[in-house]
């Protein structure tokens, strides 16, 4: 090869690569940078309308409304971002599609995508392109955003892991060196700390994200929503083996939990009152950032541990899945498209991921190296909430149905029924398998 020829490609490398760094649309690229860059050119005057779940975490918003700010310098694009809680989110994203009027662009939560999927703007392209460049998606982001294998109907941004938080040193004076792995010690340790005065409690209300503990409870004995042929398979002895066990469990929560939303065991945590829940990491970052210097130095005695195993033998994670759909109405499908790409290119979406200090865990594989997870080992538990998720449609195919069973919280309820002795085991489970036939019927 001549030197000249070896320069030219030299050169061109140089400027695919810088071209690649800027991940921003906003730059015109060469052919040769285009094959590892895509740009959307949004439509003339476009304005966007962005509705999503409001922070846990103030970093969060604060480097997402960072991000929102450079996208806006870069392109001229003025965009509004409303922020409302996961339980407001739900049904005005509803309303939203059904009305075809509303947001442009909506963040929601687990499969709400599947509730109006004709009504969302097809992003096979943008999934396609972000999967390439970035590592691929896990598979449970395919499986919540492109349900039919072929057209995605939204892209994911990530999972806020629903983790046990615990107290070390409760957990120690409790006769626990060590978090318990399996479902056997983890009643044993309920018990010790009730006795020591020290109980535990996990949200048994309508909680978007903290009850979905319920879901790996009836996984973790065996029992599911569905079968791999979508059929109701709820009332099973596996379910009622769990129920049991959620008697006992419950036995040793600190009252109240009945009536627990998503805040609701944060604020039990941060005051004393609990020594263990599930969470995600806001609560360790609220005690580290917190200007109370009793609860800050709580920090160093919080630490965060996978669920355990129970008798199937395998992890069975549950997380709080985060989509972000595009409305087919919107006025601006390609600046809507620009805009979600911006945000999930690495100069954008490695800032988001720090900031929001491990809340939320990626969905694209290439963000795993993100410092975030290993800069303080107590944030590494839930880097892989979004490689490790089971969608709560387990094991049938996601689709409307799933999403409403969801969305009604058909297992919480159940377990919240059997736990607490207003039902029996056997009669929740059937009251469950009822309300849940009624959306697999549809």
């Amino acid at each position: 090869m001549s030197d000249i020829n070896r320069r030219k490609i030299l050169k061109s490398s140089a400027g695919l690569a810088a071209a690649a760094s800027l991940g921003v649309g906003t730059a015109i690229f060469s052919p040769l940078a285009n094959a590892q860059t895509l740009a959307f050119k949004p439509e003339k005057g476009a304005k966007l309308r962005v509705l999503r779940w409001s922070r846990f975490v103030q970093g969060d918003i604060d480097a997402y409304m960072a991000n929102v700010k450079r996208f806006s310098e870069a392109t001229g694009i003025e965009v509004r971002v409303d922020n409302e809680g996961w339980e407001d989110v739900r049904p005005k994203a509803a309303v939203a599609a059904n009305t075809g009027a509303g947001p442009d662009i909506i963040l929601s939560t687990n499969d709400d995508a599947n509730l109006y999927p004709d009504k969302l703007l097809d992003v096979t392209d943008l999934a396609e392109y972000l999967g390439k460049k970035y590592g691929g998606w896990y598979p449970a982001g395919e499986l919540f955003m492109r349900p039919d294998g072929k057209k995605w109907i939204g892209l994911p941004l990530g999972a806020s892991g629903s983790l046990i938080v615990y107290r070390e040193s409760m957990v120690k004076a409790a006769g626990f060196d060590k978090f318990p792995t399996n479902n056997d010690d983890f009643l044993k340790l309920y018990k010790a700390l009730k006795e020591k005065g020290t109980p535990g409690g996990m949200a048994l209300g309508n909680a978007t994200g903290d009850s979905t503990w319920t879901n790996w409870l009836i996984w973790s004995f065996g029992g599911k929503l569905v079968d791999k042929n979508n059929k109701v398979v709820l009332d099973s002895p596996e379910t009622l083996k769990a129920l049991e066990y959620a008697k006992e469990l419950y036995a040793n929560f600190i009252p109240g939990t009945l009536s627990w939303l998503d805040p609701n065991n944060n604020k039990a945590f941060l005051d004393g009152q609990i020594s263990v829940t599930n969470n995600g990491i806001s609560i360790y970052y609220a005690a580290k950032n917190s200007p109370d210097p009793k609860v800050k130095e709580m920090a160093s005695d919080i630490n965060h541990a996978v669920f355990p195993v129970g008798p199937v033998g395998v992890p069975t994670e549950s997380h709080l899945f985060f989509n972000q759909m595009i409305m087919k109405y919107t006025k601006y499908p390609q600046a809507s498209k620009e805009f979600l790409r911006f945000m999930m290119e690495r100069p954008q979406f490695d800032d988001w991921l720090q900031g929001a200090g491990g809340y939320v865990a990626q969905p694209l594989k290439a963000y795993e190296a993100n410092p975030i997870w290993t800069s303080d080992p107590k944030n590494t538990p839930y880097r892989d909430s979004v490689k490790n998720l089971r969608p709560a449609g387990y094991e049938g195919k996601l689709g409307y149905a799933s999403a409403g069973a969801a969305a009604d919280f058909i297992i919480p309820n159940m377990v919240a029924e059997a736990a607490s002795g207003s039902k029996t085991p056997k009669e929740a489970a059937e009251r469950a398998q009822k309300r849940a036939e009624r959306y697999y019927k549809v």
